[in-house]
């Protein structure tokens, strides 16, 4: 049975669906353990979401006080195209709450299983039902769009969500959700039930993937009937997170040829996310993860080299990224000579060969080769000098009570500059100096920042690798100390010369 393709007698292919999202990461995201947005992270995420095509945005639960009401009202004053829509508990006051934030619409949860029922609220189906009934007419009646929600859907009785389903639809609900509140439902459960509610009109989704299926089952329901997918950026969400809206849009556009997000866009919009709510992404995440579109291995590199399709299932500009090839042990000629060319450097077929026996040996101890690792090799190699373009000759830093403040002294072009900063913390304070002292020069953009304790104790030494990009190129660089904000301006020092040795080098090479 080819459940996606429409080899069930209840569901219709993929291809011919016409689907939409409902981003609920300001909502259902922020309940993601250490996640708290503020009310301008919430406005930039909203006009992210917005910018990537997405109909729906869920800004928030205006029961939950006065401040994420004033967040709201915020997100819903933007001027966006997309729909802005407040969680509403089954009670008036919250559509009343929900009406004084100015929103287009409200996401009405009512319970569906006996659990939360008679468990979690103490009423009876017939409460429920009469509930939805009085509630949508209500939020009907002031202009409101309304999406009724039946909690924990995927382990209700079936009869009863369907009765719930035509209840809401009959006093005038836009559309009913399925929700597999707590990531419980399987594919063939998630087929049966969202056949069935899509007979009674407009059908949602709203899927968790505490079992791993959150992209499965949110594909079943759209074979299935439903047409609008609730999901939240980067898949952050409560326990193990609610769908990826990036990985549904990717699954659809390069699986089924369905368009639902703008998604050179999506790139960015996961950076935002992650940045804001400070949950990285997993470098082996699809569609967004540092790995996705990265390739080390000497054969996976010839053949990419070769064939951008070789190994690779879309081109990562579809996504907004770019393709990345990095050298470790299991680096091949082709790889290393390509990266190197990116630098500007030439090699003949002796000085290859042994630059890849060098790169494999740091490979071999377990270091990652970042670009100045590979560009030392290649200078001692061919016995040419590196002449510095940026060097840091002293660094003081100081926090404690007050701002955090530092110092910086320079040498650039053989000239010594001096500057100071502050920043939030010693290392910002440094790396804002070290800008001010380059001046234009030092116009890089800082892409990536982490951070490895590399020995153990109090003496602990640290690795900072900072990836920078100026234009369109980009460097990898990594530095050690026993003093983090030394390592980190030594390695952003150190991509800066880079990178003006890579704009020199393109340079000549277009003489």
């Amino acid at each position: 049975m080819n459940v996606l393709f429409g080899g069930h007698p209840n569901t219709t292919p993929l291809s011919d669906s016409n689907v939409q999202f409902l981003d609920t990461t300001l909502r259902d995201g922020e309940q993601a353990p250490g996640v708290s947005l503020s009310p301008d992270q919430k406005a930039d995420i909203a006009r992210a979401l917005d910018a990537a095509g997405v109909s729906y945005i869920e800004a928030g639960s205006a029961c939950t006080g006065p401040g994420e009401r004033e967040t709201i009202e915020r997100v819903a004053s933007l001027g966006l195209d997309a729909k802005v829509t407040s969680f509403a508990r089954g009670v008036q006051r919250d559509i009343d709450l929900a009406l004084d934030c100015g929103v287009d619409g409200v996401n009405l949860v009512v319970p569906s299983s006996e659990k939360h029922i008679q468990t979690k609220v103490g009423t009876s189906r017939d409460g429920v039902v009469q509930t939805v009934q009085e509630l949508v007419d209500y939020a009907r009646d002031h202009g409101l769009w309304v999406e009724v929600l039946g909690e924990d859907g995927s382990r209700a009785d079936l009869a009863f969500l369907e009765r719930l389903a035509e209840a809401a639809h009959e006093a005038g609900a836009d559309r009913f959700c399925y929700c597999d509140t707590v990531g419980h439902a399987t594919p063939d459960r998630t087929l049966e039930v969202v056949s069935a509610l899509s007979e009674y009109g407009p059908t949602s989704t709203h899927t968790h993937d505490d079992l791993g299926l959150a992209v499965t089952n949110a594909l079943v329901s759209i074979a299935a009937g439903a047409d609008l997918v609730h999901a939240t950026v980067n898949g952050i969400g409560e326990r193990a997170g609610n769908v990826a809206m990036e990985e549904v849009a990717i699954a659809l556009y390069h699986g089924y040829g369905v368009e639902t997000l703008e998604l050179e866009q999506v790139y960015e919009l996961g950076q935002v996310v992650a940045n804001a709510t400070g949950v990285p992404l997993a470098p082996n995440k699809a569609v967004l993860g540092e790995n996705a579109f990265t390739h080390e291995s000497g054969i996976h590199t010839d053949g990419t080299l070769k064939d951008d399709a070789m190994y690779e299932p879309y081109a990562p500009e579809t996504v907004g990224r770019k393709r990345r090839l990095v050298l470790g042990k299991h680096a091949g000629r082709a790889g290393v000579e390509a990266a190197l060319k990116e630098h500007g450097v030439e090699a003949d077929d002796e000085d290859l060969k042994e630059v890849v026996a060098r790169v494999k040996q740091l490979g071999d101890r377990g270091k990652r080769v970042t670009d100045a690792d590979l560009l030392a090799i290649a200078e001692e190699v061919q016995g040419r000098e590196h002449d510095r373009r940026v060097e840091l000759v002293d660094l003081t830093a100081a926090s404690g009570s007050g701002t955090p403040t530092a110092s910086v002294r320079l040498l650039v072009d053989g000239e010594e500059r001096v500057a100071s900063g502050t920043g939030d913390g010693p290392v910002d304070a440094a790396v804002q100096a070290v800008r001010s002292a380059l001046g234009p020069v030092g116009e890089a953009r800082l892409d990536s920042y982490h951070v490895d304790a590399i020995t153990g104790g109090t003496d602990a030494v640290v690795t900072v690798e900072v990836e920078m990009s100026r234009g369109d190129r980009t460097v990898t660089v990594a530095a050690s100390d026993s003093d983090i904000t030394t390592a980190s301006v030594r390695a952003m020092v150190d991509a800066l010369d880079r990178l003006l040795a890579q704009t020199d080098a393109q340079v000549l090479a277009d003489d």
